[in-house]
């Protein structure tokens, strides 16, 4: 069966009412319903991120995004993406549009997530800018959306355990901690407030699963092929391009995340991130890859509207903490490797190719612990870590497409070797 072509101003202005509803497909799951009456009103049907029937299969939803001629194609398309995002996230985009309604009603004003923002906001003062947006996105994605609308007083250990057990049944016990703790810690705040005189996180502790540290899951080298034409046909385009970029220059998840237009000189062919946004707290530079510019310029048509390199597309925020974990789940690759993961790889085949550790670590952005070198950490080998760069994403090209790459001969530098061979 073809897909339907997409529909015109003119076809859709010129639909006239019929004995019976009718709908005009425009593609993608979103339509035009055409009622009897000659109303007009868009629709997108869609899989529920979470609800599932009898046979195990994602229960189908409709969501009403607006009539026409009120809301345009333009605007009908547009809603249609936001609603998948949402859905990618793992949210609901008519729960998300009721919790809407009703914050604007005024019925919000002792919900949870009220309280919660009040919390955060009291706490500004002590926790570091890229501390503070975590938390407030963790609980924005993970806890708002099931019960930040319900009054606090309402909120029972049952409540919260529901919360919690949706991020256990992924595996994210460590995050699942984090997060039981920031609820926790909101409650205290009501209590104190005399929002509420009791909290029932403390009578969690125990009913989920406790995280133990261990190594985190890296891809080997055999798995580089399989995994990069799995990730070539992964369905969002911009999740896709942020896991190509994360591997293709093996930064940490929250660099990506909080990566901005701005930071990209790309005269330098460099990405210049700020010590705010490092783990160390020291500035950083990426070295740009062919391939990576060639990723930005495609980015460019989905995020530019925003100084976020990703972010979701409701808010304009950054991309949320755990999308590009979600992700490696939906991919199948989850027991293999983590986001995390990718600077495991990455150091284990250039180090197994020759080059040279001190290169690797400095573009590892690694803590160096002699202060005097720390500060010339920043542009150290840097025209080395170019060519590494590069070198790493051909590389990954070859993996994906079956090609050798050359590594470099032991007890030479990359540089030494390049110089030779011209």
């Amino acid at each position: 069966m073809k897909p339907a072509k997409p529909l015109t101003d003119t076809k859709v202005k010129a639909a006239k009412p019929k004995d019976k509803t009718y709908k005009l497909s425009d593609g993608g799951g979103l339509y035009l319903e055409v009622m009897v009456s000659g109303a007009k009103v868009w629709r997108l049907k869609y899989l529920h991120p979470t609800k599932r029937n009898e046979k195990g299969k994602r229960t189908e939803n409709r969501l009403t995004i607006g009539k026409y001629p009120k809301v345009s194609i333009r605007d009908a398309r547009k809603a249609s993406i936001e609603a998948k995002e949402l859905i990618e996230q793992g949210t609901d985009p008519n729960t998300q549009k009721k919790r809407e309604r009703l914050k604007r009603a005024g019925e919000y004003e002792n919900g949870f997530e009220v309280l919660a923002r009040e919390w955060h906001q009291k706490n500004l003062n002590r926790w570091k800018p890229n501390h503070a947006a975590r938390v407030l996105r963790s609980l924005e994605l993970d806890v708002f959306k099931f019960i930040g609308a319900m009054p606090i007083t309402d909120i029972e250990a049952p409540d919260v355990l529901a919360v919690l057990r949706r991020k256990e049944s992924e595996g994210a016990l460590h995050y699942v901690a984090k997060l039981r703790q920031r609820i926790g810690a909101v409650f205290r705040y009501a209590v104190a407030t005399g929002k509420v005189r009791y909290n029932p996180v403390p009578d969690l502790i125990g009913a989920t699963e406790v995280h133990k540290s261990k190594n985190r899951k890296a891809l080997a080298r055999a798995d580089l092929p399989a995994f990069l034409a799995d990730l070539d046909s992964y369905s969002s385009e911009i999740l896709k391009r942020a896991l190509r970029l994360t591997l293709l220059t093996f930064v940490r998840t929250a660099e990506i995340r909080g990566g901005r237009w701005s930071e990209i000189d790309w005269q330098a062919r460099e990405w210049h991130i700020p010590g705010e946004r490092m783990k160390m707290g020291e500035a950083h530079i990426v070295p740009l890859s062919d391939q990576a510019l060639a990723l930005l310029e495609e980015l460019r048509v989905f995020t530019s509207d925003s100084d976020y390199l990703f972010y979701t597309r409701r808010r304009k925020d950054p991309m949320s903490e755990n999308a590009m974990l979600q992700a490696v789940r939906r991919m199948g690759w989850q027991n293999r490797t983590t986001v995390h993961g990718f600077r495991a790889t990455a150091s284990t085949v250039l180090n197994e190719s020759g080059f040279r550790p001190d290169v690797i670590e400095r573009q590892l952005a690694h803590a160096e612990q002699n202060k005097v070198r720390a500060a010339y950490h920043r542009s150290e080998y840097l025209a080395e870590r170019h060519q590494m760069m590069q070198w790493w994403a051909d590389f990954l090209d070859a993996q994906q497409h079956g090609i050798d790459v050359i590594p470099v001969r032991a007890g030479q530098s990359f540089a030494e070797q390049h110089h030779n061979e011209v």
